[in-house]
């Protein structure tokens, strides 16, 4: 069973489109280690009375740590060499996560962080499903210990409990909130609930129970057994065809490969060869088997570094790559995983055994604090930046509009700020939780700017309104203007329906109808709005039906209802998006700086701006602003105007660069908020 689940998980991880659901392998190898780990803590019971955690987590140290302490320095080798310097600190700090099995939680917390969506995959993202296991791990046997215990002073009374049954009530209060928590949580947020540990316990729970059914496993009859699992078989199978990216999942999805395994294994024991036992029996899906543990901590680092380094691979280089991850997960597994988990010196010292596994975890944890302490802390030329230009960025332009021109970056001796630290540029905004995530639909608005003020704008959209914070800020305050912002991450300020990966964004439009009749309330001067995204759903159904003139409907039907009770509207008109990551180009060509410059057509035709001038076109009571001009004022777009770095994640600019656009800013728009409050 270990063979199926590890081939699906690598048959997709090859990239092979026809087995969209192949992650659900994962979910196969949580019943299988709530099963078996579960009778052996039972059968510890009944032999001895009691658990000897040390042998327990011995045991688990010198199965599990040593192999993981070897493929994580690997791991950082690779990344050394095949990732940009922008995603060390990220990646190495990953790693260290994985080292002590507290990955899952990382990348639940980056799942819906929005700033993170240009950081690529982590070499070490297969990890939070060993992280879940290892938390059950150190978990579970100090649950059944307190079962045990509360066991025995029960029993003080003279009013016997079988075990059995104490447990299976025990299991029973794990698995039924665990499994409401995950069909609630992957309806509000799936992203985060595919990663946290809670949302999953609910399958290794089922492992569980059915090693406490051992005795009457074995009593189902033949026939009954052969369809149970053949009729598991194909549920497991079927989910890897059926179950894809935009399926919420764990939820009640997950119900099918986790009940199809544990429908394999009841019919194991009297089916015979005639069950899906007759193909999992065979010698090369044993020897798979056995490999399985090494083969999943191997493939995925040489799947990602293969893609840093050729390119998107395809199902036939992803395959070949897979394949070879045999190699190395072989040696590892004769040469470092049976060597410790079978030597004899180690058995007889759980002491000692503890110690090897920490060395090995902390081998992980330095190599992961070595990629970190690999990343550089200045760009080149900064040392001597007192004696050169000072970052001037958009202001430079006024005096030198050539500054802003490709021969310019000859020049550049050094600029600010570093792209290792660009993704770290931000407005306070961030910091102070202004934008609502994705997964909340109650607007939480900040107030900025003179909070005496006279004079009120709004200040509504996504992360693309956001970034202008400092520089609006700043006019607020000098032109005594109250601003109450409502920001949103990947919500545009419009009456239509966006889409997420896994289906329509319903926060999003729940949130804009709120922020509409807070809007209508307010009775703002002006409402002051931007946004990145560039279509809505047709139909609000169906996530395939994105159109950008859904939303330039979208956006004047929102702007028609403030106009309707005098609101007028101001469009920060988007500005141009990369089709490249500037900051990672930058980091990656210090010496060749043109070669991140890109086409300012290319640029604006993922931008929003298109949509916004043509639902502005006809509404009424909506102006525009565009500050192209000093963003790219000369075709192409260059990544650096007075040694300002214009680029962070994505098309966002850097707060550094939109602090020098102050000025400019306020020319544009202190006339519209001056005609409209006057």
């Amino acid at each position: 069973m270990r063979a199926i689940a590890i081939g699906l998980v690598l048959i997709y991880h090859a990239g092979v489109r026809q087995l969209p659901g192949g992650f659900v392998g994962v979910d196969v190898v949580f019943v299988i280690s709530g099963f078996l780990i579960t009778g052996l803590l039972i059968r510890e019971i009944e032999k001895d009375g009691r658990i000897s955690l040390r042998r327990f987590y011995a045991r688990r140290a010198k199965r599990l740590l040593p192999a993981t302490g070897v493929v994580l320095v690997v791991t950082a080798a690779l990344t050394w060499v095949t990732t940009s310097v922008i995603h060390w600190r990220d990646f190495g700090l990953d790693i260290v996560a994985s080292a002590v099995y507290l990955i899952n939680w990382r990348l639940a917390d980056r799942s819906v962080d929005y700033l993170a969506e240009d950081m690529g995959v982590s070499p070490v993202q297969h990890f939070w499903s060993l992280a879940v296991e290892e938390q059950f791990y150190i978990v579970w046997p100090l649950f059944m210990v307190g079962l045990a215990w509360w066991l025995r002073r029960s029993d003080r009374g003279g009013h016997e409990r079988p075990i059995h049954r104490v447990l299976l009530g025990g299991i029973f209060v794990v698995i039924v909130p665990s499994f409401a928590y995950s069909v609630y949580l992957t309806t509000q947020d799936p992203a985060l609930a595919f990663f946290v540990t809670p949302t999953r316990l609910w399958e290794l729970g089922i492992g569980a129970l059915l090693a406490l059914g051992v005795s009457t496993w074995r009593l189902v009859p033949r026939p009954v057994a052969i369809t149970l699992g053949w009729a598991g078989f194909v549920a497991v199978i079927a989910s890897a065809f059926l179950v894809d990216a935009s399926t919420p999942w764990p939820g009640y999805a997950a119900l099918a490969p986790t009940l199809g395994t544990a429908a394999m294994i009841v019919a194991g024991y009297t089916s015979g060869p005639a069950g899906p036992a007759g193909i999992l029996s065979w010698r090369p899906a044993v020897w798979v088997g056995a490999l399985s543990y090494s083969l999943y901590l191997w493939h995925w680092p040489l799947v990602v570094a293969a893609t840093n380094y050729w390119g998107e691979l395809g199902a036939q280089r992803g395959l070949l790559i897979v394949a070879f991850s045999v190699l190395p997960a072989y040696l590892c597994y004769r040469l470092v995983e049976n060597p410790i988990r079978f030597s004899s010196n180690l058995s007889k010292s759980h002491g000692r055994t503890g110690l090897v596994g920490l060395a090995f975890t902390a081998i992980g944890v330095i190599a992961g604090l070595l990629l970190v302490a690999g990343v550089p802390s200045t760009n080149p030329g900064q040392e001597q930046a007192d004696d050169a230009a000072p970052a001037l960025g958009a202001a430079v332009l006024a005096e030198d509009p050539g500054q802003g021109t490709i021969a310019a970056l000859d020049a550049v001796q050094w600029y600010t700020p570093a792209p290792t630290e660009a993704e770290d540029d931000l407005p306070r905004g961030y910091a102070e939780e202004c934008q609502v995530r994705q997964s909340q639909p109650e607007p939480d608005p900040c107030e900025w700017g003179d909070p005496e003020g006279e004079v009120t704008i709004a200040v509504v959209g996504d992360s693309k309104i956001l970034q202008w914070q400092s520089a609006l800020e700043e006019i607020a305050l000098d032109q005594g203007w109250r601003i109450i912002a409502h920001t949103k991450s990947a919500c545009g300020f419009h009456a239509g329906m966006q889409a997420r990966d896994d289906g329509p964004y319903t926060q999003c439009a729940e949130w804009n109808e709120a922020v509409l009749a807070e809007m209508i309330d307010l009775a703002p001067d002006a409402v002051l709005t931007s946004q990145g995204a560039e279509w809505a759903l047709a139909d609000p159904e169906d996530p395939d039906s994105r159109s950008t003139e859904a939303m330039v409907q979208a956006l004047s039907t929102q702007w028609a209802a403030l106009a309707e009770h005098d609101i007028p509207v101001v469009v920060l008109l988007d500005n141009p998006a990369p089709p490249l990551n500037v900051y990672e180009c930058v980091a990656d060509h210090a010496d060749a700086l043109h070669e991140c410059a890109f086409d300012l057509n290319e640029g604006l035709e993922t931008a929003a701006s298109q949509v916004q001038l043509s639902a502005a076109q006809d509404a009424v009571n909506t102006s525009t602003i565009d500050m192209e001009a000093w963003i790219c004022p000369e075709d192409p777009c260059v990544p650096i105007i007075g040694n300002v770095l214009i680029y962070r994640q994505g098309s966002h600019l850097t707060d550094t660069y939109v602090r020098t656009l102050r000025e400019q800013l306020a020319t544009e728009l202190i006339p519209h908020i001056g005609e409209e409050s006057g």
